[in-house]
């Protein structure tokens, strides 16, 4: 698959840092020592853990060289490193692991959890938020361009949800905060969520294809999100977009 663009992805730059300042403002660690951004991609997110605790050991960790040097550049004084979150392992144990909007890519969210959990200090964070956004009509039209063109499912799973969260982390010793928010984000047009989307959701449907066969995949999904998303008065368009936020806290 083409690297990420940061750029693409930063053109919404203020509705995708909200969450994780909404996610970071109910994590009550004091003075945190080691602190890992998994999926930290240009660091925005980096960033803010970086302005409440600025002597904290900071890692941001990607997979995107292109979303690295975006962060490498934006914070010069952290760490970044590229690897595969599945794969990843801190020197030390951490005292909080900051995922936003990054572990939504991953399958086994059943044995992921756990391992990040083991990979905490004894009252350690784990801090998650993802979109909960696999039913959406933006997603849900996804799925049916590409059934209705012959080609195969290319995108996320759908999370486990709510009470399977809860049940995995207890179980792996954590006391849980879960919640989820749907947010309202304002649009210009229908082709704006599709740039939206085309950051993130969408690349996976698409990377397979040619310019033409990506033309028609566009053309067909556009006439279905003219479909789901009526215009507003003022001829604006509002994209409902779930997000799940969890604050789990390993336990001695």
């Amino acid at each position: 698959m083409a690297d990420w663009n940061p750029s693409l992805y930063l053109q919404y730059g203020a509705e995708r840092t909200r969450p994780a300042v909404e996610l970071l403002a109910r994590v009550t660690l004091d003075e945190p020592a080691a602190i890992v951004d998994l999926g930290c991609g240009p660091a925005n997110s980096t960033a803010l853990l970086k302005q409440r605790w600025p002597s904290a050991h900071i890692t941001g960790v990607d997979n995107s060289p292109a979303m690295l040097a975006e962060a490498r550049s934006n914070l010069p004084d952290c760490s970044f490193v590229e690897a595969d979150i599945r794969h990843y392992r801190p020197g030390r144990p951490l005292d909080l692991i900051y995922a936003n909007a990054s572990l939504q890519w991953l399958p086994d969210h059943y044995d992921l959890l756990p391992h990040l959990v083991s990979l905490l200090t004894i009252r350690g964070v784990l801090a998650i938020q993802m979109p909960d956004n696999w039913m959406e009509p933006t997603h849900v039209s996804m799925r049916e361009v590409a059934y209705e063109q012959g080609y195969p499912d290319r995108g996320r799973e759908p999370l486990p949800g709510v009470h399977a969260y809860y049940d995995i982390l207890t179980d792996a010793g954590c006391d849980v905060d879960i919640w989820r928010t749907t947010y309202f984000h304002i649009m210009r047009s229908h082709q704006a969520i599709i740039d939206w989307v085309s950051a993130t959701g969408l690349r996976p449907w698409l990377k397979e294809l040619n310019q033409s066969e990506q033309e028609a995949y566009l053309r067909r999904y556009h006439e279905l999100l003219e479909e789901q998303y009526p215009l507003q008065e003022n001829g604006q368009i509002l994209l409902a977009f779930p997000r799940l936020f969890i604050v789990a806290k390993r336990q001695p």
